[in-house]
C-alpha cells in the first residue's frame, strides 16, 4: 500500500533527511586514506544520537552497523570494521539513515578517497547526474517507470551498467515502503505518482557488468566483476509544482569545497 504524507509530516520527513545531510557531511571530513570505515560508523551513531534521532539502519533486519559503507566494487550494505582501512584512490558509498519525530531520513553519497581515476569520478558523474534525471521525472501524473527510464537511459548510453537486484523505494514511517523505484524500465508504467507520496530515488550503477552477488557476511553486495560501482540517493516528496527534494548534498559539498 502506498501511503500519502500530509504537508505536516513531509516537513517531519525534510527534518530527519537533513539530519542525514548533515550527518554525511560530518564523515566527509573525516573520509581521507587510513581511517577505518568503523571509526565513521561510531561518529555517525554518536552524531545522530546528539541530535535527537536514532539510526535507522542499526539492527533494521538484523543489520549490525548505524551506517553502510561500500567501498570500490561494494555496490551497497557494506558492514562498516576497524579492519577496512580507506586506501588513496578508493571510492567509499556512504548511506545513512535516521529516525526523527516517528518518521525516516535515508540518503547516500559516493566520496573519493584522496586523488582517484578520471574514469573514476566519470562513474560518479554519471551516476550523480542519473539521480537528478530521475529526479526531474517525479512530477504528479508521471509514473515511476518514467523515473526508471531517465535513470537506466542515461547511464546505459554513458557505458555504464544499472544494477537490477537492487531498487529504490517509498519511505515513511517505515524505511521501505511501497512503491518499489527500480533503476530500470520503460515509460508509463508503474505506479501513477501522486501528490504526497515521498520515494527514495537511488542508482547503482557500475562501470563493468550489471550482475552482483552477496558477500558471505550476508549483506555486502560486490559487483560479479569487481569493477567498482557508484551510488547516489535522495528521498523526494512528490508537489503539486515541483518534486521536492528533502536530503541534501549541500551539507557534503560545502566540506568538499
Amino acid at each position: 500500500m502506498i501511503y500519502l504524507k500530509t504537508d505536516e509530516e513531509i516537513e517531519l520527513m525534510r527534518e530527519a533527511n537533513q539530519l542525514v545531510g548533515k550527518t554525511l557531511g560530518e564523515l566527509a571530513k573525516l573520509i581521507q586514506p587510513g581511517v577505518s570505515t568503523g571509526h565513521l560508523d561510531r561518529v555517525a551513531e554518536t552524531f545522530i544520537r546528539d541530535h535527537g534521532a536514532t539510526p535507522a539502519f542499526l539492527g533494521f533486519e538484523g543489520f549490525p552497523k548505524s551506517i553502510c559503507t561500500s567501498v570500490n566494487e561494494q555496490v551497497v550494505h557494506g558492514i562498516p570494521s576497524d579492519e577496512v582501512i580507506l586506501q588513496e584512490g578508493d571510492i567509499i558509498s556512504i548511506d545513512c539513515g535516521t529516525v526523527l519525530n516517528g518518521f525516516v531520513g535515508d540518503s547516500a553519497y559516493t566520496f573519493c578517497v584522496g586523488e582517484v581515476s578520471e574514469d573514476v569520478k566519470a562513474l560518479l558523474r554519471i551516476t550523480k547526474e542519473a539521480l537528478y534525471r530521475g529526479i526531474a521525472q517525479a512530477v504528479i501524473g508521471n509514473r515511476v517507470g518514467d523515473i526508471s527510464y531517465a535513470v537506466q537511459s542515461f547511464c546505459e548510453s554513458n557505458k555504464t551498467s544499472v544494477v537490477r537486484r537492487l531498487v529504490g523505494h517509498g519511505c515513511g514511517r517505515e524505511m521501505h515502503e511501497d512503491p518499489e523505484v527500480p533503476n530500470f524500465g520503460k515509460r508509463g508504467n508503474g505506479p501513477l505518482l501522486r501528490n504526497g507520496m515521498v520515494i527514495c530515488i537511488e542508482p547503482m550503477i557500475n562501470q563493468g557488468a550489471k550482475e552482483v552477488y552477496i558477500e558471505n557476511d550476508g549483506w555486502t553486495v560486490r559487483t560479479s566483476d569487481r569493477k567498482n560501482s557508484a551510488h547516489f540517493e535522495h528521498c523526494i516528496a512528490i508537489r503539486p509544482k515541483a518534486p521536492q527534494i528533502l536530503s541534501s548534498f549541500e551539507y557534503i559539498e560545502s566540506i568538499k569545497n
